[in-house]
């Protein structure tokens, strides 16, 4: 799967208009020493189905990672498909603590009556779900903010993460964040060159992004390894938004702590 990935990243230039090179191509076991050495603590392993009958099997690679890997969030994901709330409660009670659905890739709407039952054993577990739902780099039938908003009214206390803080439609998914309790955005390549030459964060919400942060909704996101800089650069593209000390130790530690307490 990991081969199919890049595969799919060599090819994105004609997609995209641009290349997108994998920085970090080493083994799984090369990957996760380059954690270590760049001193990352605690870090999840998102997976995501785009196709019926994927989920299961994914989930049980995903939690079998994280039971072998020190610092491993155990992570999960679900589809629109049967038996998409037994695999999923499967999930939970075998300690899933984090989940990933990716709307533009998947080409699914969230507010599919399959996945009700599913939001609802979300919000009642507090388990925050990692969703790709702006439309960048592309825009896709059920991206923007609502769709995923229409499950938010829904499911007012779902956790959901806002993966790459909603890029483009970043105010949209600010909004979101500011009117339910349990949304976040995470940084996910937003705010990097690669970034800003697509969808540029606007300056005037820099205050809105540095509330958000202070409050304990804004999570630090990388992408690693798909990702084609160096993962520092965007430690420094969060720097370089001048939010302050407090929301970069807010950002980079602090809020992620606060939200996925070490359990036991």
């Amino acid at each position: 799967m990991q081969r199919r990935v890049w595969d799919h990243f060599d090819q994105a230039g004609p997609l995209i208009g641009r290349p997108w090179p994998i920085t970090y191509r080493g083994s799984e076991q090369e990957r996760v020493e380059t954690l270590r050495k760049l001193n990352v603590q605690m870090f999840s392993a998102l997976a995501y189905a785009h196709r019926p009958d994927m989920a299961a099997d994914l989930n049980e690679w995903t939690l079998a990672f994280a039971e072998r890997t020190p610092g491993c969030l155990p992570s999960a994901t679900f589809f629109p498909e049967p038996g998409v709330t037994a695999y999923a409660q499967a999930a939970l009670d075998r300690g899933a603590r984090i989940w990933k659905l990716h709307l533009q890739v998947g080409g699914f709407d969230p507010r599919l009556a399959e996945l009700d039952p599913v939001w609802g054993l979300m919000a009642e577990a507090g388990a925050p779900v990692v969703v790709h739902a702006g439309s960048g780099p592309v825009a896709a039938g059920f991206t923007g903010p609502g769709p995923i908003g229409d499950v938010l009214r829904k499911h007012p206390r779902l956790s959901v993460i806002i993966a790459h803080a909603g890029a483009p439609e970043y105010e949209g998914f600010l909004e979101l964040a500011e009117r339910y309790e349990q949304v976040r955005l995470d940084t996910t390549m937003a705010f990097t060159d690669f970034f800003e030459r697509m969808a540029p964060f606007p300056r005037d919400l820099r205050p809105r992004l540095r509330a958000l942060g202070l409050a304990g909704k804004v999570l630090l996101g990388s992408d690693f390894p798909n990702i084609p800089y160096p993962y520092e650069h965007q430690i420094e593209s969060l720097a370089r938004l001048e939010l302050g000390d407090e929301w970069l130790n807010a950002v980079c530690w602090w809020n992620a702590q606060a939200l996925f307490a070490p359990r036991g």
